[in-house]
């Protein structure tokens, strides 16, 4: 060992290398094992585990030692000594500028004050196993295996990292903010503090006048705040001075920061640096340990065994020879003793002085006592131990310190490359994959998984903040949906996965920002993991309330919301699920035996029952598929009808059939109805009661008028689609009387096939249309912005393109601003926001207005874009087969020659007299979700003596055709070939 600076006055009167011999003076004979260093005061730990402390007399602040003369001649002693005993023996410690902080092997916690010169406990830290301690001059910092922190001591720079308004204290506080965590390692200067995690995220607080935070200004921080500058280095190690900052990376790259007026930061300026800067002095030299003194810095290139300094010399701590100070890393001069077989195995400074350790062999760089962490080690350790009974309490105390941290849960199955040190708000810096081979092989044991899932659910989850510090505290919602896994394969867990859903939603919305964006870019077996989980878990609940009489949408709540996070988050990924991942098949099975219900009193009482809850059901729209909406959406209208019913009983209109727009507008304008009552329609000079029939062809005839004689819309030439006109005066009503029909129409159950694009049902749900929705309505244009955002060259010279659509602005001076690679993004985004939102605002507002003033329920709002498009337009897939299935007869029977004669005449039909079939059947050719076997047909027997002069007679309301009892498959061919063509003379309601 040797060391040079403030303490070789004790040995000799020069200012070069001083051989370890010489701290014989204070140790005597003992091996020295740790050291440590603040200002005048020197901590020895000696490897038996006892404490030596130095006071060294007459430290000024400039650093010179000031060795006076007594009044009586005799030099005063150079120092003070301290021996310090403990009960235990002590494996670390760390000082500060009038006290020093012990901590034993059994992992107690003791301070020795330099006022009172005893040593006292920290009762509130017994069996806190403790990693790693620090001190500022006048803080301290412990960190605890189970990655806890505590900080006490002075507080008026925020070097306790408690908040601004918080005292000092002279008791362990814990720094709860960073709580989540796995850290590495921690460090204190003067007054500022910094921690390390695992995957390299830099963590700093306290003083702050010099910039030493490396945050880029000089305001004190009193509680941690990441150093941003730093994310991504790989940044290993950190040590801190009094004022300056050196941060080392995993490549040996060496950052500086802070106070810099003794050159100690390297970069051949006494100018203080608020950010961390790469020092270029040893660029191309891989750094393997730094450490700071007071005012200087170490730095050791392990593969030339060269040590480097620089910063302040004036007590010869540079071990140069000299006492001046430097700003530019040079080599120290080691001695001639040292042996071209030895390597150091470790520096150290501190105060006014620095310390090489030597040893024979390769370099061991020494590092910090780590937090726990789970490994295949234990988990080997913990299945052999758990049957046996006296190891088996052991065992239970590790899974309960273990699963009781976050920390430590954040800080077990990162990635074993140097992925983990990518760590950023889309990359977890996990590999999951060793998550799952962990907890399967825990599932190899009931006994531990049981205690493992107990303590998860009492400790961990409890302790558990609304904010969380960084990705890394976040780690832990990425992780425990594995137990789960396991967990639910075994029928268990449930109520843990309600837990911990709970503890997701009551993130901050920055935290929860972020883990949505981690869920973004989680890998497609762990994401589908993610959502089997809370889906299993919501599915059960309902099961339970579908086949029982029971309320169980409290506890179902949590997991439902975070798996609508899910949804939402799913549409945003590269590689999606499939939409039926998120259907509760149940729910599905309970609409559709929703008329086998009232044949049984129980499961009529449990319909009921579910029935007065179904509300809650509508929050979550997308664990319903398409056909269970449509019944739930029919039955909740019903029941708004039921719920207070209105004097009058129908909302009629009369119109004619030639001008069925005209007198829809007049009708509307100058009769406004009650919406909320059932439509029942009359054609002028027509007989007929309506009783859905009517309603039906009606809205079919709306929706032709509407296609060629409305002004407000028009057709793209490309895509034969509806959009509003941009350039229709903004005082026309017929927007929002195009809404308040399209509105109508859903209401009543009817179709109405404008032929609109699926971004206006974006928009009437409030989502947001992008690229693709503008291809759908203007392939071309969409054609043309794809291009733009795959141009090779410089999108300028090429295109000449500016931010204008139209001879309109799309940003403020558009046209002075060309489109080049680096915005064209925006541009497409601008251009599309401008074509489907901002051209046509007023238009599309007064649409939506009049859309919920027709449509008086927000229930349509259960549906998605697509659905929504397919409830209002209906189906045009025709599975033909489908209808002599679901035919039923009168007078007569599916062998009879009457009804073959009639299918066989149906399957020669063109496809467009098949539509015209429909049309004269149900009024419309659009048809229901589910197709035509939604669809009801019953074919009735007619004999009349004069049959064959008879055409088929429809009524649309039911369904029902009446057919004439015909002498011959050609009369029968000819007379419905009439009928459907001519269906507007033939059709009754």
């Amino acid at each position: 060992m040797f060391y040079w600076g403030e303490l070789t006055s004790l040995d000799c009167a020069g200012v070069g290398l001083s051989c370890g011999d010489g701290f014989k003076h204070i140790l005597g004979s003992q091996r020295l094992s740790e050291l440590s260093v603040k200002r005048s005061l020197l901590a020895f730990l000696t490897a038996d585990g006892k404490v030596t402390v130095v006071l060294l007399n007459g430290q000024s602040e400039e650093g010179q030692n000031k060795t006076q003369t007594s009044r009586g001649g005799k030099a005063p002693s150079p120092y003070k000594r301290f021996n310090i005993t403990l009960k235990e023996q002590i494996h670390s410690l760390s000082s500060g500028k009038h006290h020093v902080v012990l901590v034993t092997q059994a992992g107690m916690v003791w301070e020795w004050s330099e006022q009172s010169t005893i040593t006292r406990p920290f009762k509130s830290l017994t069996n806190k196993k403790i990693a790693q301690v620090a001190c500022g001059d006048d803080h301290s910092v412990v960190l605890t295996r189970d990655g806890q922190l505590f900080t006490w001591g002075q507080n008026s720079s925020g070097q306790l990292g408690l908040g601004k308004d918080k005292p000092s204290s002279l008791s362990p506080q814990p720094l709860k903010s960073l709580g989540g965590i796995p850290l590495a390692q921690i460090s204190a200067g003067g007054g500022h503090s910094f921690a390390l995690s695992l995957s390299g995220s830099v963590f700093g607080w306290g003083r702050n006048s010099a910039g030493q935070l490396g945050l880029g200004d000089r305001e004190d921080r009193y509680v941690p705040v990441c150093v941003k500058s730093l994310n991504q280095k790989k940044t290993v190690f950190i040590s801190c001075g009094e004022d300056h900052t050196a941060v080392l990376t995993k490549g040996g790259l060496l950052f500086t920061f802070g106070l810099g007026c003794y050159g100690q930061l390297g970069h051949n300026s006494l100018r203080d640096e608020h950010r961390p800067r790469l020092l270029g002095g040893l660029w191309g030299s891989k750094v393997s340990q730094i450490a700071c003194g007071r005012h200087h810095t170490l730095a050791l290139v392990g593969s030339s065994k060269t040590i480097y300094s620089f910063g302040c010399g004036e007590q010869g701590q540079l071990g140069n020879g000299q006492q001046t100070n430097q700003c530019v890393p040079l080599p120290v001069c080691l001695p001639a003793e040292c042996s071209p077989n030895q390597t150091v195995e470790k520096i150290m400074a501190g105060g006014n002085l620095s310390v090489a350790c030597f040893q024979d062999g390769e370099i061991s760089a020494g590092s910090c006592k780590e937090m726990s962490v789970l490994d295949d080690g234990i988990i080997d350790r913990w299945i052999l131990d758990c049957e046996k009974a006296k190891a088996w309490n052991k065992v239970k105390s590790e899974i309960k310190k273990m699963f009781s941290s976050a920390s430590c849960i954040n800080g077990s199955f990162i990635d074993k490359s140097d992925k983990h040190y990518k760590m950023s708000e889309r990359h977890s810096g996990l590999d999951l994959s060793l998550a799952r081979l962990a907890f399967e092989k825990l599932a190899q044991k009931q006994k531990i998984l049981l205690e493992v899932e107990s303590v998860v659910k009492q400790n961990l989850l409890w302790s558990l903040g609304s904010t969380a510090a960084g990705v890394e505290a976040l780690r832990v919602y990425l992780i425990l949906p594995e137990l789960l896994r396991v967990l639910i394969k075994q029928q268990r867990g449930r109520q843990l996965a309600v837990e911990l859903a709970s503890a997701i939603l009551h993130l901050d919305q920055e935290s929860l920002s972020v883990l949505r964006s981690l869920w973004t870019t989680l890998p497609y077996y762990y994401y589908r993991t993610l959502v089997k989980v809370f889906h299993s878990v919501s599915a059960h609940f309902i099961t339970q309330m579908t086949t029982r009489i029971c309320n169980r949408w409290d506890e179902a709540s949590f997991p439902l919301k975070v798996l609508h996070e899910l949804y939402d988050i799913n549409s945003r990924r590269a590689t999606r699920l499939m939409d039926d991942y998120f259907y509760v098949k149940e729910l599905s099975e309970f609409f559709c035996s929703i008329p086998y219900f009232f044949s049984d009193q129980q499961k009529c009482l449990v319909f009921q029952n579910f029935m007065k809850n179904v509300d809650s059901l509508c929050c979550y729209p997308f664990i319903v598929d398409m056909r269970s909406k449509c019944i739930l959406f029919r039955f909740l209208l019903e029941r708004q009808k039921n719920v207070d019913p209105p004097l009058a009983c129908e909302n009629s209109l009369c119109v004619r059939r030639e001008m069925v727009l005209a007198d829809t507008l007049t009708h509307l304008r100058t009769n406004p109805p009650d919406f909320s009552l059932p439509l029942k329609v009359k054609f002028l000079l027509e007989d007929g009661f309506d009783a859905g029939g009517l309603r039906t062809e009606f809205f079919r005839l709306l929706s032709q008028d509407i296609r060629k004689a409305s002004g407000v819309i028009r057709a793209s030439e490309d895509s034969g689609l509806f959009w509003f006109s941009a350039d229709t005066s903004g005082t026309s009503d017929e927007f929002y009387y195009l809404g308040v029909i399209c509105g109508m129409a859903l209401y009543n159950h009817c179709h109405l096939n404008i032929g609109f694009p699926l971004a206006l049902f974006k928009k009437l749900l409030c989502l947001s249309p992008t690229l693709s929705d503008l291809e759908e309505l203007s392939p071309a244009e969409a054609r043309s912005l794809r291009n733009v955002l795959m141009e090779d060259e410089e999108v300028e010279e090429i295109l000449c393109l500016d931010f204008t659509i139209q001879g309109k602005e799309l940003i403020p001076n558009g046209r002075e601003i060309p489109v080049t690679k680096v915005n064209r993004q925006k541009y497409v985004d601008l251009y599309v926001d401008f074509f489907l939102n901002k051209s046509v605002e007023y238009q599309f507002k007064e649409f939506a207005r009049g859309f919920s003033c027709g449509n008086c329920s927000d229930f349509w709002r259960i549906f998605l874009p697509e659905e929504l498009r397919l409830q209002l337009y209906g189906t045009s897939q025709y599975e033909w087969e489908e209808l002599r299935r679901i035919a039923t007869y009168e007078h007569c029977g599916p062998l009879d020659e009457l009804v073959q004669n009639f299918w066989t005449v149906f399957c020669e039909l063109s496809e467009e007299h098949k539509k015209k079939f429909l049309i004269f059947m149900y009024a419309t050719d659009r048809l229901p979700v589910g197709g035509l076997s939604q669809l009801r047909l019953i074919l009735v027997r007619c004999d009349y003596e004069n049959a064959d002069e008879r055409f088929p007679v429809a009524q649309t309301c039911f369904g029902t055709l009446h057919l004439p009892n015909y002498s011959n498959i050609q009369i029968l061919r000819d007379r419905l070939i009439h009928a459907i063509t001519c269906c507007e003379v033939f059709g009754k309601a």
